[in-house]
């Protein structure tokens, strides 16, 4: 078909415009122009020698000492920006003209690095056995951190023995106990790498810590050297972000009340028995404490002022208490300053009861108040600085006596003799003061009033601990690219005062011989009590600590397999206290130390590091006074060959690992025993008397102890064999095994003979011990789906320790009694047989001289023990190991969280076992001081008599005084500490983001969690974690109810 002639004509139009639009973009391409610019990190400090090429060309220029160039290119150029530590951009030339441009940093994956000594570390490198914990798993109830530590940590045996207020630190030692003596033996605490106690470490506050690792062998330790031979405890709190500002708001309430209390039996049952006590012990010689006809009355609950019956628990104790806690942080930031600002308050009551009638409160009250700022500066594009500023201030009030003490008086008060306190009678009807009950003999006063001793007065406690800290970090370029340099000056100041202020109680007694109809009273003391408060101050304490840190990093990649790490650390630490008793004490404390890292390795599967510290104590010599402490780490990414690459997807990690190394300890014997290599010599020590009437006197001179130039470093050899699994991308395993071996342990020596006229006993590094163990840390970690998750965790420690030289008597004829090839915290005692069926079982059976108090000899229905040497008698020479050691061996958790949607709900078991405590005798007596002592609900249900001679009885024969036959360390009252604990359980919900969204907040969520619910355990007499420490205050169970806002 022929073409029209419009159609060709419109074609040929479109072609030529074509033509001409092509022609005009290839000359504007081609048209030379003049590129200038400015580049910049993101924090908008210029980056001074970037390449900038045209890509496909050589051509190219590098930024000026302002970032800024110039380049000559086509308006069409690809423009390539390149410089080390950043990431490479491509930019059209004409978009890049006259502007800055902004290159991002390589990512450092900080999701795979681990906080270890001095630094950090990609999890893949680390060799040492480094365990870290998610901080929001140490969230409980609690004012005090380290009784969450429990479980939860692997590693760690930890153990709370007291839940008052203030005073519930935990006791914690990494892998168990390996030194013995009166030395240091928990680890060491750093907190943004400055040494603190496990005091400031219980305070922290949850919200603030940003990470927290558990260093546990001696390639972890040795670059702190003496400090670190029993662990690290390694804690930074959080810092900003370059953000905009965000806030974080957390309120909780919560109510606490005693998991146990120690039964008692009821006051009609301890009359009847108190009697028995007398009559089964002394027959006729004595009369019985109560008549017939009081028991009887009291037991109808007659007149009370006259048959008082008195619950001391019920006068002196609440069922609960009511506990608030609030924190608030802000973070944020922008290129050149980010911050992280906290404010914590918290208010821990007791479980004591106060006297309305009094205008102060004896009552546990602790208000702690905290304050944190954390502010990066970036000073120039390669130097930043980081100020920190941390201030807890606590205010503690409570009884004259601490809380633990009100406790034990109420177990340790006679309920039938008094009541707490009277009513006024006619006489006393204007009296303004408290009547507080007692009774006299011989015109002085017989009881103690527990009542009375809690509520007439209190004692104030202040402490504040603040710390000062200033970083400096210059990161270097060019020819120094990798090398990192850091400064640190830290101050920490403590301050401590107490006080007492209280009035002397009047105390009150019925009228004797008033009938039930009466009521009168007679002061028993009324020229010593007063009505109003007098002053009693108490230890005030400062103590001052600088610590100066420098310390330069060095990294090198090479060829992109060939990772080098280098460090050198530089510290000098000086404390001094007001707290001193003498001239050694009143001079500042001072160490110094070097210590470094140099670690390679090849394709991420081939590790090994190097470590040293290099450390100076004041305590030794010269000779000594320096001590050098080398390990050595390997490692092997299995994961990472090429050969377990088809199971990959199973096998995610599989790492070997292996340390060794020497790590030092100069805080050995009495820590106020310092200059071992001085004499310490007393010039005004107890003298003499002279002249005609011994009136002339004249001091002498005392020798506290003799110079040892000898004393030296305490060493520990520490090894570790570890191996991590990941399988699935979703369960990570750990597992170690461990030992150290310890040497030069300080102890007294023993054989020094009294002839030798020492004024004192020296001390010598004679000891050693040897402990080792396993551990194994398993996490499960998996998301279902978007609106279901699950996280599971269990940990497992197994830590023994034990003696394999120690300095003691020569004890080759009776073995049994060296503490050599013995664990460390054994319990010596005697094997108990049974009770003595009667005065023939007694006469029949081996002396037993097992001590030499005095109070009521031993006879029938009394403890028989195990003659071991079979030389009929019973003495020291026949006591052996019994239990476990009084540290638990074992310690474990489980636990897990799940989430579905917007609900999320936990739990955590917290489990020890093989651990032994002594129930002391003594402490639980009844009857002693004329009644004084309460009867334990225990005893007086099982107990031997004379008409129930039963041999395996829990108390044997009553008395109202000591039996010492009964009351020393032996297997009848040996009991197994081993526990499982539910410690915490949770159920939160988190508000739905579009009612969030409303009021301008990015989440809010509320929950209900609860500690110490229940416990699982074969002793039932008291909270089984409390071991021989279950008449203190007891641990608490608490619930509480809380809200977290972020904004």
């Amino acid at each position: 078909m022929k073409r029209k002639p419009i159609t060709v004509a419109f074609r040929a139009f479109c072609l030529s415009l074509l033509f001409v639009m092509s022609a005009f973009a290839a000359a504007q391409a081609a048209k030379p122009m003049k590129l200038t610019g400015r580049v910049v990190d993101p924090d908008g400090f210029s980056l001074v020698g970037v390449t900038i090429t045209i890509k496909g060309t050589t051509k190219g220029v590098t930024t000026d000492s302002e970032g800024k160039y110039e380049l000559d290119v086509n308006a069409e150029d690809i423009v390539v920006y390149s410089y080390i530590g950043y990431k490479t951009q491509e930019i059209l030339a004409k978009e890049a003209d006259r502007f800055a441009v902004v290159l991002q940093p390589e990512s450092q994956e900080i999701e795979n690095v681990v906080v270890v000594a001095f630094g950090t570390q990609k999890k893949e490198s680390v060799v040492a056995s480094v365990s870290t914990v998610d901080p929001g798993k140490l969230r409980i109830p609690a004012s005090n951190l380290t009784s969450a530590f429990a479980g939860q940590l692997a590693g760690v045996i930890a153990y709370q023995r007291s839940g008052e207020p203030g005073l519930d630190d935990a006791e914690f030692f990494i892998r168990g106990v390996t030194s013995f003596g009166a030395g240091k033996k928990d680890p060491l605490i750093l907190i943004d790498g400055i040494e603190m106690s496990s005091s400031d470490l219980a305070r922290l506050n949850v919200d603030d810590i940003g990470s927290f690792s558990v260093m546990k062998d001696a390639s972890a330790a040795a670059l702190y050297g003496a400090r670190g031979a029993n662990g690290v405890i390694l804690v930074t709190t959080k810092r900003g972000v370059e953000e905009s500002v965000r806030l974080s708001v957390r309120a909780e309430i919560s109510t606490s009340m005693n998991t146990s209390l120690v039964e008692l039996a009821d006051p009609v049952t301890y009359m009847k028995l108190h009697n028995e006590a007398v009559r089964t012990r002394w027959g006729a010689e004595k009369m019985m404490p109560y008549s017939t006809a009081k028991i009887l009355n009291t037991q109808l609950k007659k007149n009370p002022v006259l048959y008082p019956s008195v619950d001391w628990y019920d006068y002196m104790m609440k069922d609960f208490t009511i506990n608030q806690r609030y924190s608030m942080n802000i973070t944020g930031g922008g290129k050149a300053v980010q911050y992280y600002l906290s404010a914590n308050f918290l208010r821990d009551q007791g479980i004591l009861k106060e006297d309305s009638r009094n205008n102060f409160d004896n009552n546990i009250k602790l208000n702690r108040f905290q304050l944190r700022s954390n502010v990066d500066i970036k000073l120039t594009r390669r130097t930043k600085a980081v100020i920190r500023f941390y201030g807890t201030f606590d205010e503690r009030t409570g009884p004259k006596k601490e809380g633990s003490e009100m406790f034990s008086a109420a177990r340790n008060a006679t309920s039938v003799m008094f009541l707490p306190f009277y009513e006024p009678d006619e006489e006393h009807s204007h009296t303004t003061h408290t009547l507080f009950g007692n009774q006299t003999q011989d015109g002085k006063l017989v009881y103690t009033n527990p009542y009375a001793e809690m509520v007439s007065g209190f004692k104030k406690s202040s402490s504040s601990m603040m710390t000062s800290q200033v970083e400096l970090t210059h990161t270097f370029e060019n020819a120094l690219e990798g090398l990192v340099l850091s400064g640190i000056f830290n101050l920490k100041r403590d301050s401590y005062y107490d006080l007492q202020r209280g009035f002397v109680p009047f105390y009150y007694a019925p009228v004797a011989g008033l009938s039930n109809d009466e009521y009168r009273l007679q002061s028993l003391n009324p020229d010593d009590g007063t009505e109003y408060l007098d002053f009693n101050g108490g230890n005030k304490y400062v103590t001052s600590t600088l610590y100066g840190e420098l310390r330069a990093n060095y990294t090198k990649t090479i060829a992109e397999k060939h990772n080098i790490t280098a460090m050198l650390v530089g510290t000098i630490r000086n404390a001094s206290t007001t707290e001193v008793w003498s001239l050694y004490e009143s001079l500042p404390n001072r160490n110094i130390s070097l210590s470094g890292r140099l670690a390679y390795g090849y394709d991420s599967r081939y590790f090994i590091e190097g470590n040293f510290g290099y450390n100076g104590s004041e305590r030794f010599a010269k000779s000594h006074r320096f001590g050098f402490f080398p390990s050595i780490g390997l490692g092997w990414m299995i994961s990472n060959e090429k050969f377990m690459q088809p199971v990959k997807k199973v096998l995610t990690k599989l790492k070997l690992k292996a340390t060794y190394g020497l790590v030092g300890n100069d805080q050995i014997g009495n820590l106020k025993d310092r200059f071992f290599y001085l004499s310490n010599i007393n010039m005004k020590a107890g003298g003499y008397t002279f002249g005609t009437d011994l009136t002339y006197s004249r001091p002498g001179i005392a020798i506290n102890r003799y110079a040892d130039p000898d004393i030296t470093w305490e060493i520990a050899r520490k090894a570790d064999f570890g191996v991590e699994l990941g399988l699935w991308n979703a369960l990570d395993i750990q597992a170690d095994y461990f030992f150290d071996k310890r040497k030069n342990i300080l102890q007294t020596r023993a054989d020094i003979p009294s002839t030798m006229g020492l004024g004192y006993t020296p001390t010598s590094n004679v000891g050693e011990a040897h402990s080792e163990g396993f551990e194994i840390s398993m996490n499960f970690n998996k998301s279902f789906n978007p609106d279901f998750w699950l996280t599971a965790m269990f940990n497992y420690t197994y830590a023994i320790g034990k003696y394999t030289k120690y300095e003691e008597a020569d004890f080759s004829d009776t073995p049994w009694r060296s503490h050599v090839g013995q664990k460390i915290n054994q319990i010596y005692g005697y094997i108990a047989e049974r009770l003595f069926i009667d005065d023939e079982d007694v006469k029949n059976s081996p002396v037993q001289t097992v001590s030499s108090g005095s109070g009521i000899q031993y006879g029938a229905g009394d403890i028989k023990y195990k003659d071991i040497n079979n030389d009929q008698v019973i003495d020291s020479n026949d006591m052996v190991p019994i239990g476990f050691p009084t540290a638990p061996e074992v310690v474990y958790g489980v636990g897990f969280s799940l989430g579905y949607k917007s609900i999320d709900f936990s739990c955590f078991f917290q489990g020890s076992g093989r651990s032994s405590f002594m129930i002391s005798p003594t402490q639980t007596a009844p009857f002693l001081n004329n009644g004084q002592r309460a009867l334990l609900k225990y005893y007086a249900d099982d107990h031997w008599s004379e008409d129930n001679r039963k041999l395996d009885a829990l108390w044997p024969r009553l008395a109202d005084d000591v039996v010492p036959n009964n009351t020393v360390n032996s297997t009848w009252w040996l009991r197994n500490g081993s526990f499982l604990r539910l410690k915490k359980l949770e159920v939160g919900y988190t508000l739905p983001v579009k009612w969030t969204r409303k009021v301008k907040m990015d989440k809010a969520r509320i929950y209900f969690n609860a500690t110490n619910l229940f416990v699982l355990s074969d002793f039932k007499m008291w909270d089984p974690e409390m071991a021989g420490n279950g008449l203190g205050y007891p641990l608490q169970r608490v619930f509480n109810l809380g809200l977290n806002l972020n904004f």
